[in-house]
């Protein structure tokens, strides 16, 4: 650790001032009032920046007419459609100066009443859920094959709001040069952020310049533009340049969250267990303002050799902040409810939960029939199970103790996510000296990106990896597409491996064509990179160094281009995704309900893989983040005000090292020729899906007690106990 990694609010350009926002007290309603004179009279205080004296833009911001845009809240009115939202901005010479001039301002409001639970009544289906999938969806006779079925399960399962905590909140520092716009901010996706910015403020997207060459955590939370661009005009109304940074409570509101979620599934099996049927129906929520549908359903399409599914959706609009992408969206929330439904579905036909997996093993994607591109799930259960010692499990629960006298329990939950797939560019140089240069305008969130891209750099250049320079992380140079949807290793990737396949091919061409190289007339033999030099196919000792070659022709270097992007044919003909297993063991406190993670085994494929320790360590944080959807993890919002009255990390729980004492992750082996030219999948949301199931399940196999409620708690063991039925 040598602390030179340079995040956004790192920067402190000359003459900057400090912003803060001011937040609102209510959730719906309206500002009647605020005592702008006060803070403006506050020592230190430059400007305060309000609906009356915001500079104009030339998109409202609630327009969405540039792609992949939320609507925003940039102080257009006096309108509050959530709490938390900003209603103010105060700019200082110090931060201290900016806190205490906000705290000035004394808002008063005109509140209306809030709804922010699912049980609003006004509930409409929507056309599209998630990004373009459909609202609804039927394959198969549905009903009949719930008919039909000798096993029947019908469950409801919820899931809460949670909330995107990266360790680095949303910032931004930002500096005028008349319509030249610089800022250091962290983005996951640098084209799409200059791209709204441009429209906002009606200004040439090729004029703005962002740097964002780290970020501390993403998660989705980052990809879109939010409440930053209150900090570009607060550097725009005062001609200085200007720091925003969020506050630890300004993340629970307006820079979206995973929505709340019931899910009734309705499942159907033969007698020996195979599926007949499942309908997965979700209720979610979306604010009032704005359209974003959590996807939680469509996990039940692909997952399963089910001959009939369907997923429908219904949602609520709440006085809240928009929900938006949150690793794994939908995927996380579904596959919790669906794998718990699964072992239900076990336990009534009285089989093992991994047989039970196994019967209904998806040879193709159920729904459409297309093959897999590559599928090694089996194995996954396979080294799972062994390593964790499944064995040995009892079916029946609340059978296993440990020597304290906890109740003990294991359970198992699949893993999946779509292999996607975006566009960027890269740009490759091979140099007279024989070093490389590599540029693509990729994003490290802490998963080693730029470790990543820059092996792949260097093996497509046929260099060792000192040798290479790679540059990222700013908006000049070629566009590296989105550092999202587990996608971004894989395009950005595959740009840069084609630009270095293009230097080599300009290379091999000079060396070829040269009658004074050795490698002369060696076409139908063919040539390949290794470790600086171009040599044959069928004889490593011939050939010559890249700087001799480079040198005699007169070259100064060779560049060359290369894109990445998903390959439409093999789309359409191969269903592509990443799976993976998860074995978890829980213990239980038998008298008080208190529940411990205590040992985690996930196995997982997904195609090629560049770096395992850098893997490993993002199926750690999946598999962990599991943990805190199944036990820790939710916002508890006030119904009468509509604050979220948890929005710190004292009391917004995520686990810390004590919650998750054991974690193991099997990189189980996985070729795939059709996923794209490098055969990598994503690896950074799949440990999610598979782990919370996983928990929930082992919860029920220690006590008998099926909740169905998320987070589990000692509150929810209590209640559940308490219910009939629950106990196994």
């Amino acid at each position: 650790m040598t602390g030179q990694a340079r995040y956004a609010a790192d920067n402190h350009p000359p003459d900057m001032l400090h912003a803060v926002l001011a937040g609102s007290r209510i959730a719906r309603g309206r500002v009647v009032s605020m005592d702008i004179e006060a803070a403006q009279a506050h020592p230190g205080v430059v400007a305060v920046m309000a609906p009356g004296n915001r500079p104009p833009l030339a998109l409202h911001p609630d327009d969405k007419s540039v792609p992949f845009s939320f609507c925003l809240d940039l102080l257009q009115d006096d309108r509050v459609r959530y709490a938390g939202q900003p209603i103010a901005v105060v700019i200082a010479e110090t931060l201290e100066a900016a806190t205490e001039g906000a705290a000035l301002l004394a808002a008063r409001y005109e509140a209306e009443p809030v709804e922010v639970t699912l049980d609003a009544e006004e509930v409409f289906v929507p056309q599209a859920v998630g990004v373009g999938d459909p609202g609804e969806f039927w394959h198969g006779d549905v009903e009949g094959g719930l008919a039909a079925a000798a096993r029947r399960l019908e469950a409801t399962y919820e899931t809460p709001q949670q909330f995107h905590n990266a360790m680095e909140p949303h910032s931004v520092v930002a500096a005028w040069d008349g319509d030249a716009l610089s800022l250091d901010m962290p983005t996951q996706g640098l084209a799409l952020t200059q791209m709204r910015l441009a429209a906002l403020f009606g200004i040439r997207a090729e004029g703005i310049h962002i740097r964002s060459p780290f970020l501390g955590g993403g998660f989705g939370s980052k990809l879109l533009t939010g409440p930053q661009v209150l900090g570009i005009l607060a550097a725009k109304l005062v001609g200085r340049p200007v720091k925003l940074v969020l506050r630890r409570d300004q993340m629970y509101g307006p820079v979206t969250h995973r929505a709340p979620t019931r899910q009734r599934l309705r499942i159907g099996a033969t007698e020996d267990g195979a599926l007949t049927a499942i309908h997965h129906h979700v209720r979610t929520a979306v604010s009032r303002f704005d359209e974003f549908f959590e996807p939680a359903a469509g996990i039940s399409r692909t997952l399963y050799a089910a001959p009939a599914i369907a997923i429908t959706n219904e949602a609520v609009r709440l006085d809240t902040g928009t929900p938006g992408f949150m690793r794994a969206p939908g995927l996380a929330s579904g596959s919790i409810a669906l794998e718990s439904a699964i072992d239900e579905l076990a336990q009534a036909c009285a089989m093992d939960p991994l047989e039970f997996r196994l019967r209904n093993y998806a040879e193709v994607e159920p729904v459409s029939g297309r093959s897999f591109s590559s599928k090694a799930l089996r194995e996954c259960y396979a080294e799972g199970a062994a390593r964790f010692g499944w064995a040995g499990r009892p079916l029946e629960s609340r059978q296993m103790r440990d020597e304290n006298g906890l109740l003990v329990g294991w359970g198992v939950g699949t893993a999946t996510f779509p292999a996607h797939m975006f566009q960027a560019a890269a740009r490759a140089v091979l140099r007279r000296d024989g070093t490389g240069l590599v540029e693509t305008g990729a994003h490290d969130m802490g998963q080693g990106a730029w470790t990543v891209f820059a092996q792949i750099a260097a093996d497509s250049l046929g260099l060792d990896v000192e040798q290479v320079e790679f540059r990222a992380g700013s908006s000049d140079l070629p566009d590296a597409g989105i550092a999202g949807g587990s996608g971004h290793t894989a395009t950005a990737g595959s740009a840069i491996q084609a630009a270095g396949e293009q230097v080599i091919a300009r290379l091999t061409e000079l060396a070829l064509t040269d009658p004074r190289s050795p490698l002369f007339g060696a076409g139908n033999v063919g040539v390949v990179p290794r470790k600086g030099r171009l040599v044959r196919w069928d004889d490593e000792n011939r050939g010559e160094s890249f700087a001799d070659i480079l040198a005699r022709a007169g070259v100064a270097e060779i560049e060359g281009h290369g894109s990445g992007a998903a390959d439409t044919a093999m789309a359409e003909r191969y269903a592509m995704q990443a799976h993976g297993a998860v074995f978890a063991e829980v213990k239980v406190d038998p008298d008080l309900g208190q529940i411990r993670a205590t040992r985690l085994v996930g196995a997982f494929a997904a195609g090629r893989i560049i770096n395992p320790r850098l893997v490993r360590s993002q199926y750690y944080g999946g598999m962990i983040w599991g943990v805190s959807f199944a036990l820790h993890e939710r916002a508890v919002l006030d119904p009468r005000t509509g604050r979220v009255m948890n929005a710190d990390l004292g009391e917004y729980h995520v686990p810390v090292n004590a919650d998750v004492p054991s974690l193991e992750a099997i990189l189980v082996e996985e070729d795939d020729p059709h996923v794209n030219a490098l055969g990598i999948k994503g690896v950074g949301e799949i440990g999610i899906t598979g782990t919370a199931g996983a928990i929930a399940n082992a919860v029920w196999h220690a006590t008998g007690i099926r909740v169905r409620h998320f987070p589990i708690g000692i509150e929810r063991m209590l209640r559940e106990a308490r219910a009939p039925g629950t106990a196994g």
